[in-house]
């Protein structure tokens, strides 16, 4: 029993890296530590370059924002509960914490707080904190069994977030444009968003704060040592 036991825990180490998040031009990867037949814990990274959202045509083509850049950061942390094999193979359910970093750049949309809709650029920084669960499947391959596939068949995570996002016209703004500029972004009613607007000559600051929530799925490959 003892050499079972042993030689089902030897190899407790697995990295690990999604390889359908690069579609997204998500580079990342994750480390799991098996801690027993049952648990195990995990740390994952992400990041995706500075660049046009991915497949951003299809969802933003009926809108006016133009030409956005973005780049992503995200850690995650989680405790996998294996319920079928164990030690890091078969069925298993993952309570996980995320930090997300969203930045925007360039973001260019048009606002109509003048007679002549004027051109606005939008920049800013967003982050949130959440927490979710993941359900999952894992297997081991090759002759030694160091070849692993993770299949996360799907997950979601809900929290709170906030942001600070720039406004910049692309001509100074007169006292009452301001104040246009100020009631139009005010008037945007974003479900569930709470946020406060300044504006000055040069354009308008907004914070706002709001619900945070995110889904998971894909596929990872790696090696088990």
């Amino acid at each position: 029993l003892s050499v079972q036991t042993f030689s089902q825990t030897d190899k407790n180490n697995i990295v690990k890296t999604n390889v359908t998040a690069y579609a997204f031009r998500n580079i990342n990867l994750t480390y799991e530590r098996v801690l027993s037949k049952r648990f195990s814990i995990t740390a994952g990274f992400g990041t995706m370059p500075k660049g046009s959202i991915p497949f951003a045509s299809t969802y933003l083509k009926d809108t006016e924002v133009k030409d956005p850049q973005v780049a992503l950061t995200n850690f995650t942390v989680e405790t996998r509960i294996y319920l079928g094999e164990g030690y890091g193979k078969g069925f298993y359910i993952a309570p996980y914490y995320r930090y997300t970093s969203v930045n925007a750049e360039n973001a260019t949309i048009t606002m109509d707080y003048t007679t002549t809709p004027d051109p606005t650029k939008i920049s800013g920084k967003a982050t949130g904190n959440s927490a979710g669960l993941l359900l999952g499947a894992q297997w081991f391959f090759g002759s030694s069994k160091n070849w692993v596939v993770d299949w996360w068949i799907i997950g979601g995570h809900y929290g709170a977030g906030s942001g600070d996002f720039r406004a910049n016209s692309f001509r100074p703004l007169t006292a009452q444009e301001q104040q246009e500029l100020k009631k139009e972004i005010d008037d945007l009613n974003i479900p569930m968003v709470k946020y406060t607007t300044t504006t000055d000559a040069n354009g308008a600051d907004v914070k706002m704060d709001g619900p945070w929530a995110g889904f998971r799925s894909g596929l990872s490959v790696g090696y088990r040592f």
